[in-house]
């Protein structure tokens, strides 16, 4: 894939992979990005996971022809896009690497049996380097989503390499919408670091952008308005959507049907719903629309004096995430000593700017008619 006349894709799809990171469920796989840079001083701008470094390097070499190779830009030395840095350093070994300070460190630590000190060239915020007829310009972005990360903006052809920013989950073979699966990528990989995506965002804000290339998911050329402001909203910790996100945690249905219950009354007030039951969800989807709506409740059954333990996952990866700024409402069920509201109240309590909403509701194993006011009193304090 020609990005530019004179820059090319050389990334590679890994269809059977079935966790990325071992945690995220990823049915239409997921594209290691990397480019190549044609110009006097040719340059690859990162690599990809080891998994694939066979198809990758047919890649590389195709693109390549009969050229070689005078420097790989490291902007991330998560294993996903450094696997084959040793590889391509054997193959290439006039090559020099072009990466951070903070960078420098983990590769020795990931490739103990090498020395690159020799063939590294450390950059820092600023810096350009000319190859000929393009000049990369450095941007560090530190914990977006690794402490190590920076950007590369092309000056010529106005391409900003966006390392981790701006990724999506699926394989590029999937041309589907970017929203969706850009979203649940975010919210997973890079939500805890808001305060620093919105740093980079500052920094490029004044820059002539005309194409946007990130290590996982499509490159970016026409949405770019789109996406630069859905990452500003998602950065700052703004709701996306105006609507309640309901979480339920239920072990035998019944705190279930409550859930469903309150969705229904909440539908009927003309307020937008989406449910998910965190037994049997994808997590990283639920954690997705926590952040999507404005407002969420959870319901939950208690487990042991203290919370079904689906709920407590989900909290503590809403906690993990930075989770901030809603209002929520609480839903707890107990057949003889009620402990979930208490749990997830203080769990709610520990994250920043969470506006627990009253009453909180208490059901009895199932619920009741007598039941209903209390629930229309929460619906009614969430509207």
């Amino acid at each position: 894939m020609n990005i530019t006349k004179n820059i090319q894709y050389i990334g590679v799809d890994d269809t059977t992979l079935d966790l990325f990171e071992s945690q995220y469920i990823i049915p239409d796989g997921i594209s290691y990005n990397s480019y190549l840079i044609k110009d006097e001083k040719n340059t690859i701008m990162d690599c990809v996971d080891k998994r694939m470094q066979d198809e990758w390097l047919e890649n590389l070499t195709e693109a390549l022809a009969d050229r070689t190779p005078y420097y790989l830009v490291v902007q991330h030395m998560e294993p996903d896009h450094a696997g084959c840095i040793a590889l391509l350093a054997e193959k290439y070994p006039n090559m020099q690497i072009v990466t951070s300070a903070r960078a420098v460190q983990m590769l020795a630590q990931f490739f103990p049996e090498h020395d690159f000190t020799h063939r590294t060239l450390v950059i820092k915020e600023g810096d350009t380097l000319c190859l000929g007829q393009h000049t990369l310009q450095f941007m560090m972005a530190p914990m977006v989503h690794w402490p190590e990360v920076f950007t590369t903006y092309e000056q010529s052809e106005k391409i900003f390499f966006s390392a981790d920013a701006f990724g999506k989950f699926g394989a590029l073979m999937h041309d589907d919408e970017w929203d969706c699966e850009a979203r649940r990528y975010y919210f997973n990989i890079c939500g805890k670091y808001g305060a620093q995506v919105q740093a980079l965002l500052k920094k490029v804000a004044n820059l002539d952008i005309k194409t946007i290339c990130p290590l996982h998911g499509p490159v970016l050329e026409d949405i770019l308005g789109h996406c630069l402001s859905l990452y500003n909203t998602w950065s700052s910790y703004q709701a996306e959507c105006k609507g309640v996100f309901i979480a339920y945690a239920s072990i035998h249905g019944n705190t279930a049907q409550v859930a469903h219950i309150l969705a229904d009354k909440l539908r009927e007030k003309g307020v937008r719903v989406s449910l998910s039951d965190l037994s049997r969800d994808d997590m990283a989807e639920a954690i997705e629309d926590a952040f999507k709506y404005d407002r969420m409740v959870v319901a939950a059954s208690s487990y042991d004096a203290d919370v079904f333990p689906p709920m407590h996952d989900f909290l503590h990866h809403l906690q993990l995430k930075s989770y901030q700024n809603r209002k929520v409402g609480i839903i707890e069920n107990g057949s003889w000593a009620p402990s979930a509201g208490r749990i997830m109240k203080g769990m709610l309590e520990q994250m920043k700017e969470i506006e627990i909403v009253e009453p909180l509701v208490t059901i009895r194993s199932t619920y009741k008619q007598t039941d209903a006011e209390a629930l229309d009193a929460l619906v009614t304090a969430l509207l």
